[in-house]
Parts: structure tokens; C-alpha cells; sequence
């Protein structure tokens, strides 16, 4: 159960950053080489991502991974 929690903390810190830069989910995606569900189902905490993947939306939402993970836990 704490793990949900954890992957929703994540993902509401990827929409939040993503919103930030008034962009959608779809454009996200794009700029991270990654599908649009995909994207959905992070911010949603419906998967969890690899470590890579996390430092990779933080490079592109232009934040430290850290910042993306100081919610969780």
C-alpha cells in the first residue's frame, strides 16, 4: 500500500512540474520519447517508473530528479 502512495506523490509531482510549463501530457511524451499513456499512467501512480526514467523527465522538466522525488516517502 505505502508503494501506491509513494508512485501517486511522484506522479503528482511530474503533473505538477508538466503544468508548470503549461504543457500537455502529449507534449511531455514527446519531448521525453516516451507514449502518452505512458505519461498518464505516471502521473496517475498506476506504474512505476525505472530510476533512468525518472532522471530523464526531470532533465526535460527541467528540475532536479530530487525535486520530482521529495514528496515520496
Amino acid at each position: 500500500m505505502a508503494e501506491h502512495e509513494d508512485l501517486v506523490a511522484l506522479g503528482r509531482e511530474i503533473r505538477r512540474c508538466r503544468k508548470a510549463l503549461s504543457i500537455s501530457q502529449e507534449e511531455l511524451a514527446e519531448r521525453a520519447g516516451l507514449h502518452r499513456n505512458y505519461i498518464g499512467m505516471l502521473e496517475r501512480g498506476e506504474r512505476n517508473p525505472r530510476v533512468s526514467t525518472v532522471f530523464h523527465l526531470a532533465r526535460v522538466l527541467g528540475v532536479k530528479a530530487t525535486e520530482l522525488v521529495a514528496s515520496v516517502g
